[in-house]
């Protein structure tokens, strides 16, 4: 099995098809506008982006991810450390990333997302907000395309939530254990605030999809509550 440095299985990733993810993406950009696609993986957002008409460049840890991309720009790299001397007119933080248990990572993403971000770009983010947390539970699941997937091993240690998915695809698969935070919506902004961001726009109905703008831009509204 080829996992990425965050133990994503390459294999599986490659297998799930779009979910509608790149439509939210392309419902608060202007026609055309270029997007930065931290975390891209092997492009199943990306690629449909290029579809929309988005050029996208795809940032992402791991090469063998990064080998999947078709028409994205691929640059291999840590997002926390990234600096490509250009500034986009969106910025999309997907997969939950911002759930890293680590308070000085979450600020390292959040503050490479807002630097290569225009004074008039939109940051997308996609979270697990408060309410996962309380209902994550062994067994749930469901199927993506061919991929099947399932939850086991839940354990809650304060805002930490530990478990592994089990991904089942025809005769293969895979594994993948990972930890994430409990934010409440007042981490959240904290959290945006510290990187000179402000959420502006829940974006889907479910609250797990938001965008955020720089503090300086002059069209930004209040914040959604």
């Amino acid at each position: 099995m080829t996992t990425a440095p965050d133990g994503s299985p390459v294999e599986v990733y490659a297998l799930l098809p779009p979910l509608g993810e790149a439509e939210v993406v392309h419902g608060v950009l202007p026609d055309g506008a270029d997007v930065l696609d931290l975390g891209c993986g092997t492009g199943r957002v990306a690629h449909r982006l290029v579809e929309l008409g988005h050029p996208v460049v795809g940032v992402d840890e791991s090469a063998e991810m990064l080998a999947h991309l078709n028409g994205v720009e691929a640059v291999r790299g840590r997002i926390g450390d990234l600096w490509l001397g250009r500034r986009f007119g969106g910025v999309l933080l997907a997969a939950h990333l911002v759930n890293t248990p680590s308070d000085d990572e979450r600020h390292a993403l959040l503050a490479s997302a807002a630097r290569h971000l225009r004074d008039d770009g939109r940051l997308v983010v996609q979270w697990h907000p408060p309410s996962w947390f309380d209902t994550a539970a062994d067994g749930q699941g469901g199927t993506i395309g061919p991929v099947h997937s399932s939850l086991r091993d839940v354990r809650r240690d304060g805002d930490l939530l530990s478990a592994t998915v089990d991904y089942r695809a025809d005769d293969r698969t895979w594994s993948h254990p990972f930890t994430a935070r409990r934010l409440s919506g007042d981490d959240l902004d904290a959290a945006l605030d510290a990187a000179g961001l402000v959420r502006d726009t829940w974006l889907t109905p479910d609250r797990t999809w938001f965008s955020a703008r720089g503090q300086s831009s002059k069209s930004s509204s209040s914040r959604a509550r």
